[in-house]
């Protein structure tokens, strides 16, 4: 059984003292590919950095809603470096993470929109698909997503568990990928929400070091956690975990041209 990490951030400090020892322990145990995924100018060359070590693993740049700059013109020059850094490196397979972020920022809306739309733009350029952020902005996300045609579609990255975001998600071809969340004992609507996504449109992720799942929840989270993601999935719709890891994996490698 293969399983593929669509999102993680191998990039993350959480992980300098022992990065390569955590990848080799993770591709030994079954999860033969990941995506690291960038949200900053900084984190997306880390990223890149470690893709290009490994073969398996892909890098995703972008700029994300949490980590945009404080002004108009810092923005601009942060995605001309994420624009070069795209050009230059062929490992990196997506424009992302991007979106938009109203739980921890809402004094700077307007320079989100901005942010997000360019970077959209940019994606289409590069000919890449988008990873998206959205926290309590579904509204604002698909009227953007509406207006602004992505050409190579994309992932709603750790998607929150709301029915009308991933109604509106698959209406504009997008594909849906779940993280710890879905296992958490408090989450009541998990198995309703995974029902609601055709099994060829899923993608599984830990978004690690972050949200671990259960039975783990509480630790720091790394690729090998994704079993539980895809055992969960694999129970709600009623067939073998190799058969989500089998579908999830070809799901992953299509959107994301791998």
């Amino acid at each position: 059984m293969q399983l593929f990490d669509s999102h993680s951030h191998l990039n993350d400090e959480k992980f300098d003292e022992d990065r390569d020892t955590v990848i080799k322990e993770i591709y030994e145990s079954g999860v033969t590919h990941f995506v690291t995924a960038g949200y900053s100018v900084e984190s997306s060359k880390k990223a890149v950095e470690i893709a290009n070590k490994y073969d398996f693993i892909y890098a995703t740049a972008g700029i994300s809603p949490n980590d945009i700059p404080q002004t108009e013109q810092e923005l601009w020059k942060s995605l001309a470096e994420i624009k070069e850094l795209i050009k230059e490196n062929k490992k990196i397979i997506a424009v992302g993470e991007i979106g938009l972020d109203y739980y921890w920022n809402v004094e700077n809306k307007e320079l989100q929109k901005k942010a997000f739309i360019e970077q959209i733009k940019l994606a289409n350029q590069s000919k890449l698909p988008i990873v998206i952020h959205t926290r309590e902005a579904v509204m604002d996300t698909i009227q953007i997503l509406k207006e602004n045609k992505v050409n190579c579609a994309g992932v709603f990255h750790c998607c929150p568990q709301n029915r009308e975001l991933i109604k509106e998600a698959l209406k504009l071809d997008f594909y849906i990928s779940f993280a710890g969340p879905i296992t958490f004992k408090n989450s009541k609507n998990a198995s309703e929400i995974i029902e609601l996504v055709p099994i060829d449109r899923l993608l599984i992720e830990t978004d690690s070091p972050y949200l671990a799942p259960e039975p783990v929840r509480g630790t720091r989270n790394t690729p090998y956690n994704v079993k539980y993601i895809a055992q969960k999935i694999a129970d709600v719709k009623n067939i073998s975990i190799e058969e989500v890891a089998k579908i999830t994996y070809q799901n992953t490698k299509r959107i994301l041209s791998i």
